[in-house]
């Protein structure tokens, strides 16, 4: 018999971009995904209400075969875009869930005419910093003292994805 982690790895990670009556599930998952120090208290349930409903802002929850594991939330301004939020359940991490979020929100956002998706990472955050520079993000800045975390203050680093022309 399979684990609930064989089988998850076997399953194939479904994208739905969700309205505002999703608010409950999304505050739900980043409440789960939150395990980072460095990570704010997470947003209320009307918090998410109010993020879905904001011009040029989209979010996707990413199931599995056991319900939703993860969420990406980003903003498109112009021809540039920002993701904002993006977890994963901890009893689903590196089975590619966070990897196919980065990209759902990079086509989202080429859809949307954005030529360019920045984020930012706690410095510290190895493994999130391994899975931007994976998906073809590059460092363009730094913010120090950006992140609060148990030893004090950690710095932002600002990462870049330049969305290719011929991709629109």
């Amino acid at each position: 018999m399979m684990s609930h982690r064989e089988r998850a790895a076997a399953a194939p990670v479904h994208l739905l971009a969700v309205s505002p009556e999703a608010a409950p599930t999304v505050a739900g998952l980043e409440h789960a995904a939150a395990t980072e120090p460095w990570h704010e208290p997470p947003t209320s349930t009307a918090g998410w209400r109010g993020l879905l409903v904001m011009p040029g802002a989209f979010t996707l929850i990413a199931g599995g075969t056991d319900g939703p594991v993860g969420y990406a939330y980003a903003r498109t301004a112009a021809d540039e875009a920002e993701l904002l939020a993006i977890g994963v359940v901890p009893s689903a991490r590196r089975l590619g869930i966070g990897r196919a979020l980065l990209a759902g929100v990079a086509a989202q956002v080429r859809r949307r005419g954005a030529r360019a998706l920045f984020l930012e990472v706690a410095a510290p955050n190895a493994a999130a910093r391994r899975l931007y520079a994976a998906a073809g993000f590059v460092e363009v800045g730094r913010r120090p003292d950006y992140y609060r975390s148990d030893s004090g203050r950690v710095a932002a680093l600002v990462m870049r994805l330049d969305l290719r022309p011929q991709d629109f």
